[in-house]
Formats: C-alpha cells, structure tokens, sequence
C-alpha cells in the first residue's frame, strides 16, 4: 500500500466503524435483537475504537516499519474524534424525526 493512500483507508474505515453501531440492530453484527439499548451501542462504539487503534498501529508498522510512542493526550484525543466520527449514526439514529 502506497504512503500516501494509507491515512485515506484508515479514515473511511475508522467512519464506517464509528457509525456501524447506530445503523445496525445486530450485536456487533453478529446476533440479531429486536430492540438494542444506547449502552450496548456505546460498549460497540468502544470496541469499533479498540478495532481501528489495532488496524491503525499495523498500519503504522507496515508503512513505516515500526510504530511511534505514544503518550495519554493522543489517546485522549483520537477517543474524542472517533465520537465525533460516529455522531452522524447518532443522529440518524435517536435524533432524526422518522415520519
């Protein structure tokens, strides 16, 4: 994978991850449940973020060859811009008039 398409990937991929949980009724896309509480939405978004710092560290490592320290303020940071990542399926989702 080229340098500069990597970021690209990693950020439709971290705004589809980030929005999956609001557009779903299916527990992390597996099981199917007639009514998913905003909770078990959250715990979702949590893990949707787990996944994305996975899939964003080997992509580090492979463009790179090996990942960068990182200290509390960048996580605190990328947790802060995942959720507004996944604003638009809360919206859509518990905002949005349906008619």
């Amino acid at each position: 994978m080229q340098a500069s398409i990597g970021p690209f990937v990693l950020l439709v991929f971290a705004v589809t991850v980030a929005n999956l949980p609001f557009v779903s009724d299916r527990i992390f896309l597996v099981w199917s449940v007639s009514h998913k509480p905003l909770a078990l939405r959250l715990l979702e978004v949590a893990f949707g973020y787990a996944l994305v710092a996975v899939f964003a560290l080997l992509l580090e490592r492979h463009l790179h060859g090996s990942a960068y320290s990182q200290a509390w303020e960048f996580y605190a940071i990328t947790i802060c811009l995942f959720l507004v990542f996944a604003f638009p399926g809360f919206v859509f989702r518990y905002l949005w008039r349906q008619r």
